[in-house]
């Protein structure tokens, strides 16, 4: 079992147009798509999709249109009334794949409210294998929240805390890595964000550079990082070794939720008990299926094309092929 906690959720609506995006004109779109989201959420989506049993918690009223979507589409979850409509969010996608995304804040969330969602967590979390902690923070969240949950975690559980994971950005990315996830699975940004890399591009563009950096995470305390690169590939690095992951090139329908998918992908193949090699090719075609559907779709497991994906040791045997 996976629990996902997405504390900022999100209907998102994907708009796609025929031509590429120009700014301050009016362009007709040529589709459009509305599903509940939140990295958690989608995480839960492709989960379910592949028969794996997950819950998706996430504060919203019962009537709300993203529970509604939850409920339509039959992924197990679990709300906490807030008293306020939860977020919309809007991602363009250009033929080309090109997607612009534009994400509001979210509903303020009070103290009291903070409390009972960490409360909630912590009590469906008992005997589950992993917990995902994912996407921003609404208003009002101090950046250490999931840092705080980990902690809690851990002392309520001790020993038997399913493992943590972690899938944010900005400053509570940074404080959650403070408590020692299990899992990160920062973009490139994020990842020069966290080691203070001036150049997010140059590092995307090299993967050995990204499992040094990684590397020096997991000296940390992090237990493996999955950096998700775009149209580079993968790297994953633990305490076992660094790994690239490359899937054949492509066009990309739509990229919104393809790193979400990857992590369920990634989690998929850990619990079945997968090598961390495998575990990450299997991230790596989630990836690249989510990536070459439109909107917002996910994957289920026998959509992607594992063995399609070449996955290359980096840093120790930077020329050994894992196949």
């Amino acid at each position: 079992m996976i629990i996902t906690f997405t504390p900022n959720p999100s209907l998102d609506r994907t708009i796609g147009l025929n031509r590429p995006l120009v700014r301050g004109e009016v362009q007709r779109a040529v589709s459009s798509s509305e599903e509940p989201g939140g990295k958690g959420v989608n995480i839960c989506r492709a989960l379910e999709a592949s028969g794996l049993p997950s819950l998706a918690i996430l504060p919203g009223d019962e009537l709300d249109p993203v529970l509604q979507g939850l409920r339509a589409a039959g992924i197990p979850h679990l709300g906490m009334p807030i008293g306020a409509a939860i977020r919309s969010n809007v991602a363009i996608t250009e033929p080309d794949g090109t997607t612009t995304k534009v994400n509001v804040p979210g509903p303020l969330l009070s103290t009291e409210q903070q409390h009972a969602l960490i409360a909630l967590v912590l009590e469906k979390a008992e005997g589950a294998d992993w917990l995902v902690l994912a996407g921003s923070l609404p208003p009002g969240v101090p950046v250490d929240f999931y840092a705080d949950i980990t902690r809690q975690l851990r002392v309520r559980y001790g020993a038997a805390a399913p493992k943590v994971a972690v899938d944010s950005s900005g400053p509570p990315l940074v404080a959650a890595v403070t408590a020692a996830p299990d899992l990160i699975k920062p973009n490139g940004e994020e990842l020069a964000e966290l080691t203070g890399i001036p150049d997010a591009d140059a590092l995307e563009a090299d993967p050995a550079l990204v499992a040094r950096a990684s590397e020096r995470l997991v000296a940390a305390g992090v237990g493996a990082v999955l950096a998700t690169l775009g149209a580079q590939g993968a790297v994953l690095v633990t305490e076992a070794g660094a790994w690239l992951a490359r899937t054949p090139p492509m066009i990309a329908a739509s990229t919104v939720g393809a790193g979400d998918s990857s992590l369920a992908g990634f989690l998929l193949s850990t619990i079945a008990g997968a090598s961390a090699p495998d575990s990450l090719r299997q991230a790596a075609a989630h990836g690249a299926a989510a990536a070459s559907l439109p909107g917002s779709t996910v994957p289920a497991v026998n959509q992607t094309r594992p063995g399609d994906v070449t996955v290359t040791s980096l840093v120790t045997h930077p020329k050994e092929d894992v196949q």
